[in-house]
């Protein structure tokens, strides 16, 4: 590889060391994921062309708030306690970086700042030395720092990472004042310069208050609802001449959220490109308002896979060997193997992925083994599902295929013979809309058209006449049992399956897991013949369990689709469940449309429904020879 390193003077100590680390993740002698190598490109770029565009290395300032970290702070807690801040070289290059470069003007360049890494690499006490030193070493009089979360707690972290700081290091605390006891503590105070630090949250964001900071220091960024409280900061940015908004965060599960679009910025800044190819190859092209922002994005490459190869944890992890321990992380993927629910949080929180939700339904191995390509069958009963949508979700038809039953054996030793279906999903959106929503959402929405995996006829919505059609396109070839559906719209769709003469059941199915379908009369006068108990009625914990089963016991074949997988990979449920385990689909926590896998999950809830069969007590008058006589 050819090296790109630039010839420093002795005196460029802080350029020396920030470069060095660079050229070490260019050549491979430490390990980082694609946005971190093109950040350390992106430094060697602006090196050679960055005085085209007016801007230049300081480098006195970057030894400037290199010295405070190092002579001046102290960390706190377990190991480190008391030790003096000595910069992990990934942090001097983010620091460096942040302090050393300048305009033509001679202010900061970089005004946003996004750093993305695994938990546990020290983002907060990193972020309340920055504050610390923009406090009372930025000359800055009247220097207002805030330390910003979603929630009050979340921002007393950073904050008190800073105020402990303060407490090991006594040169510092005997310039800065405490107020609200050891613990408790809600503004630390530096008289020279009339300046103050202090937590914030949203919801006192929304006092109106008017503050005018120097730093806005933005933790746990993935938990932000929305921009309130980094929006609400910026606007006091315009009284300040070098400004900071930095974000420290771990992965999210949200791509809806402020932090993807954070996230997103990051990474095309760091590529060079606003359209990052699959493998993010560093473009080097700058844009207006580029310039002003840092990124330091950890992240996996797109093969890689931590919970079976070790050699990628660093990549998440920069500071691995240092503060985690390679054990500490073994045990957390050991932990991710045997219990599927704490997947994904493991995924998110140490090895920065981005996951479909907080918590995985199933992981995607288990769908893969019962997912593949498939022709639809000829003929055959057939269950349906219907989630109906307006204007921005998509509407689903799911169907259901009994194909016969199966003999298991149970934990106990008994066995058992279980139904096995196949099964699909037929989905549309609106075709007006594909384009924003591709954006919107960060689904191929288009790819998937293209490739017909799902229908997007014209219009701003979803006309149910088309979908009508194809339901009774399916009574034509298949014999549909019954038709499931949650009621929301489904009077309208109905009227239009009635204009196609469609005869089949219709059972309703609500979506949510407080109510149960009042089972049809027909059920309720067969159950009472028969001297059953009533039937229940279809409800969603019911249908959820059934398709998980059905997955987990491998009794289904589900017909490929990326629509399906990705539905069922971001499904989210109430949490937690209610107190008897009850389960239900919650479309508003889920960050990709879900609308396939509750659509799958009605339907498998009406077949399992459609097999029970209730037959009535057999009269003694149905013998033919049957006679009071011959009974006494």
């Amino acid at each position: 590889m050819t090296r790109t390193r630039k010839t420093t003077s002795s005196t460029e100590e802080a350029l020396a060391r920030v470069s060095a680390y660079a050229q070490q993740v260019i050549d491979g002698d430490v390990i980082a994921g694609p946005h971190v190598r093109n950040a350390c490109r992106r430094h060697f770029a602006d090196l050679q062309r960055g005085h085209e565009r007016g801007l230049s290395w300081d480098d006195e300032a970057a030894n400037r708030v290199f010295r405070f970290f190092e002579e001046r702070l102290r960390l706190s807690d377990g190991q480190f306690d008391g030790r003096p801040f000595k910069l992990h070289p990934s942090q001097a290059f983010k620091l460096g970086s942040i302090f050393g470069w300048r305009k033509a003007d001679g202010a900061r360049r970089f005004r946003t700042v996004y750093i993305e890494e695994g938990k546990g690499n020290g983002k907060s006490p990193f972020a309340g030395g920055v504050g610390l030193y923009g406090l009372m070493a930025d000359s800055e009089p009247g220097a207002q720092i805030y330390a910003a979360a979603a929630k009050k707690d979340q921002a007393q972290i950073l904050f008190q990472d800073a105020c402990k700081m303060v407490r090991q290091a006594p040169a510092l605390e005997q310039r800065l004042k405490f107020s609200g006891g050891i613990g408790k503590e809600f503004n630390i105070a530096h008289h020279k310069s009339q300046s103050f630090f202090r937590p914030i949250s949203k919801e006192a964001g929304k006092t109106g208050s008017g503050p005018r900071p120097h730093f806005a220091l933005c933790d746990e960024v993935h938990e932000h609802p929305d921009r309130g409280i980094m929006e609400m900061l910026q606007r006091g940015f315009k009284f300040r001449q070098n400004p900071l908004l930095l974000m420290i965060t771990n992965s999210g599960s949200d791509r809806n959220s402020v932090c993807w679009e954070e996230r997103t910025r990051a990474v095309q800044v760091v590529t060079g490109t606003k359209t990052p190819d699959e493998e993010f190859t560093f473009v080097g092209e700058t844009w207006e308002g580029s310039d002003s922002v840092f990124a330091y994005v950890c992240s996996l490459d797109k093969d890689d896979d931590p919970m079976t190869d070790p050699t990628c944890w660093g990549k998440a992890n920069p500071l691995l060997g240092t503060i985690l321990t390679n054990d500490y992380l073994a045990g957390v993927v050991a932990e991710a193997r045997d219990v599927p629910g704490k997947l994904n949080n493991v995924l998110r929180l140490h090895f920065c992925v981005w996951t479909d939700a907080d918590k995985a339904w199933m992981p995607r191995a288990t769908v893969d083994k019962v997912m593949s390509e498939w022709d639809l069958p000829p003929d055959g009963p057939l269950y349906v599902g219907i989630d109906l949508s307006g204007t921005k979700d998509m509407t689903v038809v799911a169907c259901v295929q009994p194909t016969g039953f199966i003999t298991l054996t149970r934990h106990d030793g008994e066995t058992a013979e279980l139904p096995t279906y196949d099964a699909w999903i037929e989905a549309w959106t609106p075709g007006d809309t594909l384009a924003a929503r591709v954006t919107a959402d960060k689904q191929p929405y288009d790819i998937w058209v293209r490739d017909g995996y799902l229908n997007a006829p014209e219009g701003p919505r979803i006309r149910f006449d088309i979908v009508a059609a194809r339901v009774a396109e399916l009574d034509r070839l298949y014999d549909i049992q019954s038709i499931a559906y949650d009621n929301y719209a489904y009077a309208a769709f109905k009227d239009e399956l009635d204009v196609f003469g469609i005869t089949a059941e219709q059972l309703p199915h609500p979506q949510g897991g407080k109510v149960r379908a009042r089972p049809s009369s027909e059920r309720v006068e067969a159950a009472k013949a028969a001297g059953q108990k009533p039937p229940l009625g279809l409800w969603m914990p019911g249908s959820v369990n059934e398709l998980e089963n059905l997955i987990i016991d491998g009794r289904i074949r589900l017909r490929s689709n990326p629509v399906l997988m990705t539905a069922l990979m971001g499904s989210t449920f109430n949490h937690p469940p209610d107190p008897h385990g009850n389960r239900w689909f919650v479309k508003t926590r889920s960050s990709v449309r879900i609308d396939a896998a509750v659509a799958l999950a009605i339907a498998c809830g009406a077949a399992a429904d459609g097999l029970v069969e209730i037959k009535p007590i057999a009269s003694p008058w149905d013998d033919p020879e049957f006679s009071i006589a011959k009974a006494a």
